[in-house]
């Protein structure tokens, strides 16, 4: 029995980059027009949904649209499929509020890349747990701690573009970055995957990748489109006015 990654060639890992890059590009986007540090700021909510959501969970599973095992059957546990994509958003948050801590400077730069980073990790093995065939799969562990490894690493600089040089361009680059991250750490993931020994006689239980992961990516693509939308006639209205606060409050005033 082998293993497929590309059944359906290169549509499927082209289209995920370019869903990963729309979802970085957004975040990053959203977080430029955080003010303050309130860890409920609407932009910064969004910017965990965009990024978590599409930059890495419909990554994932439009990528794993053109996963095929030859001879087996594949579903998916549903409740745990949408479990993965709050892990997605709620891990990215938090790595999104601490990156963008001003008193913390670089330290929080640098742990909210990692937390940011767990965040796609976590995502992908749960994504991947959530996955059930009639085959027994095991994992190259080098592999997999190769693959956390490029997930914690990247995002640490796309964080720095974005934070500490203004314009649309340097955006532009931190989103390739992201989008070049999360679509390394899945494949890296995905190729210390092996086929064991056994095979078992039920068949799995769930929902097939179309009937579930479908609708699933659609919704979340048409919040997307929506979210830039939006973003994009915010932008049309003007820069957002300075804010200043006390110095008292370590506040770096930052104009969009």
């Amino acid at each position: 029995m082998e293993i497929d990654h590309f059944s359906h060639g290169w549509l499927t890992p082209v289209v995920a980059y370019v869903m990963s890059f729309t979802g970085s590009l957004l975040g990053l986007r959203c977080m430029s027009r955080v003010r303050g540090e309130s860890i409920f700021d609407g932009w910064l909510i969004a910017a965990s949904v965009a990024l978590g959501g599409t930059g890495i969970w419909v990554m994932h599973f439009i990528a794993m649209l053109g996963f095929r095992i030859d001879g087996a059957a594949i579903k998916y546990d549903v409740p745990i499929t949408l479990i993965s994509a709050l892990i997605a958003m709620v891990v990215v948050w938090i790595g999104l509020c601490l990156a963008q801590l001003r008193r913390l400077g670089t330290q929080g730069l640098l742990v909210g890349g990692v937390v940011t980073g767990l965040g796609v990790g976590a995502m992908h093995y749960a994504g991947m747990y959530a996955m059930k065939t009639d085959v027994e799969i095991g994992y190259d562990w080098p592999t997999v701690a190769l693959s956390m490894i490029i997930a914690v690493v990247a995002p640490t600089p796309a964080h720095w573009l974005t934070h500490k040089v203004s314009g649309t361009q340097p955006t532009h680059r931190a989103a390739l970055v992201m989008g070049m991250a999360v679509a390394g750490m899945h494949y890296t993931g995905m190729f210390a995957m092996h086929i064991g020994d056994n095979q078992h006689h039920m068949p799995p239980s769930g929902a097939g990748a179309a009937q579930l992961l479908t609708p699933l990516i659609v919704s979340v693509s048409l919040v997307t489109v929506g979210m830039l939308f939006h973003l994009g006639l915010t932008e049309v209205g003007g820069p957002a006015p300075l804010t200043r606060r006390p110095a008292a409050d370590n506040y770096w005033p930052t104009r969009d």
